[in-house]
């Protein structure tokens, strides 16, 4: 009956292709686990407690009194009647004091900095330095349970412990990572990762001549955007227009509007949105297709990925403004996001197959969206690199080519 529901529904071959056979490599994974430095994280997690007594020290000196960090009314209290800062959004609670008003608020006094910095070295130590050494089964390993059927998206989530969480772009978490290493002494970790796939799949999907020619040249993607948007020679594009053509380009991709946008890069309102207009004259498919895609998502209530992985959005029919907006933001993703999870899924049953047919001693360890790791003997790094590049390259034929960056290292930090 399920099975011809599915096929009735047009979701039968992603769930045969691409999710069934997963679950085997899924096991495969949790079952080999990921190795963790004990002794390095012991040293981290006395790094980590010395830096969140630092700074609750400071925290208490700039307010002239003790508080409860964790209370986010006892923290109203401080910052909005003692310190009588602006209060800048109010919810049913009382004034906020989520992260994008502590931001808003650093501008104009040390404390709310402080708070964030206090609050990111306590989730981390909280979350993974004391949680991980807890973790550790009989053979010295974290076991994550990889969920096939969580994410709305097609994504694969992990969970006890979350290992696709740790966050990357701050030293501290990269010296979490740097905990994660090889399961075998003459081990390296080896990190597989995809290059921009969702920016790739949007030229592939949309069939933009421009942004196509922009991936087909193999110049750098980001400087050739702030060429065409800004409308200056390649070579004159500096270090902060690239980086605000990445904000756009990836900003297009989730849906963003100018008003995300003028947040995100700190500009006005209006120099946001003529960007985006800028980037949609330069790029006039992706405009036609993310405006199609919705309408076709609000004809029949779903967007698609490329495999036929559907996506429900109930959304784009409420009669909230709000919520119809993220309807549509929604249905704009969909198909680069879902899509580029169907696509590391597919390379990574080709890529389990590949190490066992092949007689490899390497081991998948991880998978964190865009990326693979593994523990590879130091003799077969050069060989494991090459296939799974090879693998992660070919396992699907769009319009630009698909690029995997494979790196190593002592450890997870290193490798990637």
């Amino acid at each position: 009956l399920l099975e011809e529901a599915l096929k009735k529904d047009g979701s039968w071959d992603a769930y045969a292709d691409i999710d069934l056979p997963l679950v085997g490599v899924l096991a495969v994974m949790e079952r080999v686990g990921a190795a963790i430095d004990a002794e390095r994280l012991e040293a981290l997690g006395r790094e980590a407690q010395a830096e969140v007594d630092g700074l609750t020290a400071q925290i208490y000196e700039l307010a002239g009194e003790p508080f409860n960090l964790s209370s986010p009314k006892q923290l109203a209290h401080i910052l909005f009647e003692v310190l009588e800062l602006p209060p800048v959004k109010k919810n049913q609670r009382g004034y906020s004091t989520d992260a994008k008003v502590l931001t808003e608020l650093s501008a104009i006094h040390p404390l709310p900095d402080l708070i964030l910095r206090y609050r990111e070295f306590s989730k981390i130590k909280n979350t993974y330095i004391d949680a991980l050494p807890r973790m550790r089964a009989a053979d010295g390993r974290v076991h994550t349970q990889f969920n096939e059927t969580v994410t709305t998206t097609g994504r694969l989530s992990s969970s006890d412990p979350n290992l696709q969480n740790i966050p990357v772009r701050t030293d501290f978490g990269r010296r979490v990572r740097a905990c994660f290493v090889p399961l075998r002494e003459g081990d390296v970790f080896v990190s597989a990762d995809y290059s921009q796939i969702e920016l790739r799949l949007l030229a592939h999907l949309s069939g933009d001549e421009h942004l196509i020619d922009a991936f087909c040249s193999g110049a750098d993607f980001h400087a050739n955007t702030a060429a065409r948007v800004f409308g200056i020679p390649v070579e004159e594009v500096t270090p902060q227009l690239r980086s605000r053509a990445k904000a756009v380009n990836f900003g297009i991709v989730y849906g963003q509007q100018a008003f995300g946008l003028a947040q995100s890069l700190g500009i006005g309102f209006k120099e946001a949105q003529d960007m985006i207009d800028r980037y949609f004259e330069a790029y006039p498919r992706v405009r036609a297709y993310l405006d199609e895609t919705v309408e076709e998502a609000k004809e029949c209530g779903f967007a698609t990925t490329m495999f036929g992985r559907k996506r429900h959005i109930p959304e784009l029919k409420a009669s909230n403004k709000m919520q119809r907006s993220f309807g549509e933001r929604t249905a704009m993703n969909h198909p680069m996001q879902g899509s580029a999870a169907d696509i590391i899924k597919l390379a990574m049953n080709e890529v389990e197959r590949r190490l066992v047919t092949d007689g490899f001693e390497a081991k998948l360890m991880l998978q964190v969206h865009d990326e693979l790791d593994f523990s590879v003997p130091a003799g077969e790094v050069e060989r494991l690199s090459d296939m799974v590049a090879s693998v992660m390259d070919s396992v699907v034929e769009l319009k630009v080519p698909l690029i995997a960056e494979v790196s190593s290292g002592e450890n997870w930090a290193e490798s990637h």
